[in-house]
C-alpha cells in the first residue's frame, strides 16, 4: 500500500526543484552551508506542493487516465488508491507546503501559493488550452527560480528568467511532442486539437534557437560577466548547442518517444553531455 501512495507523489519529478537551486549556483553560494540548507528546504516544499498536484490531477483526469497506454498504471486510475484517498493526499500535503513556506518567509510563500493556484487553474481549465498549457509548464519553472531567489533575497537577472523560460517551454512542447508519438487523441487531452507534430517540431526548433542565442547573450553581456566573475562562462555554449543537437537527433532521427527527462536518464551521452556543462560552469564559476 506504501508503496502506491509513494508512485501517487511522483518523486522522479521531484528532479525538475532542483532549478530552485540555480539562483545559489550562480550566486556564488553553493558552498555555503547555511544558505544551501534554505535553499534545499525551499526545494523540498516545492516538491511537496508539487505532489499534492500530482494526487489532484489524478483525481481529476482518473477517467481519461484509464485510457492511456501508460497512464492507466497510475495508482488512482488503475484502482490501487481510491479518488478520495487522493484527495486527502492532495489536502494534506497543500496545507503542510504552504503552511511551512509562510513559516520559511512571506515572500517565498506568496511564490509558492501562486505556484499552487497556477498549477490548480492547470488541473482544471487552463491544460485544456493549446499552447497556454505549455506557458503553465514554463511558469512554474520560473517560479521556482524565483522561489530559489527570494530565500537567498537577491534578484534573478532577466537573462537568467528568459533562458529558464524558454528551457520550460521546450519542456513542455516536447511534452506534447511525446503525446502525439504515443498516437494519444483529443479525449484524452482537449489541448491536442490544437497541436499537431509538424507545428510542435517547428515550435521546439524556434523555441531552442532562442534559447541558445540569449544563453550565449547572457554569457557575453559585461553586467552578467561581472556577476558570474568570469569572462570565459562563454565556452559552456558549444555544450549547450551540443545538448540541443543530441535531443534533434533523439527525436527526430531516431524518434525514441520519451519525455525529456526519461531521455536525460536513458541516452548516456545526452546525460553526459548536462554532466559535463554543470562541471565546466562550475569550474568557472568557483575557480
Amino acid at each position: 500500500m506504501i508503496q502506491h501512495y509513494f508512485r501517487l507523489l511522483r518523486p522522479a519529478d521531484w528532479i525538475k526543484n532542483i532549478f530552485v537551486f540555480a539562483p545559489l549556483f550562480f550566486a556564488h553560494e553553493f558552498f555555503n552551508a547555511n544558505k544551501f540548507l534554505i535553499v534545499f528546504y525551499g526545494a523540498v516544499l516545492f516538491s511537496i506542493i508539487a505532489s499534492s498536484i500530482y494526487a489532484l490531477n489524478d483525481y481529476k483526469d482518473l477517467v481519461a487516465d484509464r485510457m492511456h497506454p501508460t497512464k492507466c498504471k497510475r495508482p488512482v486510475a488503475s484502482g490501487d488508491i481510491t479518488p478520495k484517498a487522493a484527495v486527502t493526499v492532495f489536502v494534506v500535503l497543500a496545507a503542510i507546503g504552504l503552511l511551512a513556506a509562510l513559516n520559511l518567509s512571506t515572500d517565498f510563500f506568496v511564490v509558492t501559493a501562486f505556484y499552487f493556484l497556477i498549477n490548480i487553474a492547470y488541473c482544471f481549465y487552463l491544460k485544456n488550452i493549446a499552447i497556454i498549457d505549455v506557458y503553465c509548464i514554463a511558469a512554474g519553472f520560473i517560479l521556482r527560480v524565483i522561489g530559489g531567489a527570494v530565500l537567498l533575497s537577491i534578484e534573478p537577472t532577466l537573462w537568467i528568467i528568459l533562458c529558464v523560460g524558454l528551457l520550460a517551454l521546450f519542456l513542455g512542447l516536447a511534452k506534447r511532442r511525446d503525446d502525439f508519438v504515443c498516437a494519444m487523441n483529443e479525449h484524452h487531452r482537449k489541448s491536442m486539437c490544437g497541436y499537431n507534430r509538424n507545428f510542435i517540431d517547428v515550435a521546439i526548433g524556434i523555441v531552442l534557437g532562442a534559447l541558445f542565442v540569449f544563453y550565449v547573450i547572457y554569457t557575453t553581456q559585461p553586467a552578467n560577466v561581472a556577476d558570474l566573475g568570469t569572462a570565459h562562462f562563454y565556452v559552456t555554449a558549444p555544450l549547450v548547442l551540443l545538448g540541443i543537437l543530441r535531443y534533434l537527433q533523439l527525436t527526430l532521427v531516431e524518434e525514441k518517444s520519451a519525455s525529456p527527462t526519461q531521455l536525460l536518464c536513458s541516452d548516456h551521452f545526452l546525460f553526459a553531455i548536462v554532466v559535463s556543462w554543470v562541471v565546466v560552469s562550475g569550474l568557472l564559476i568557483y575557480q
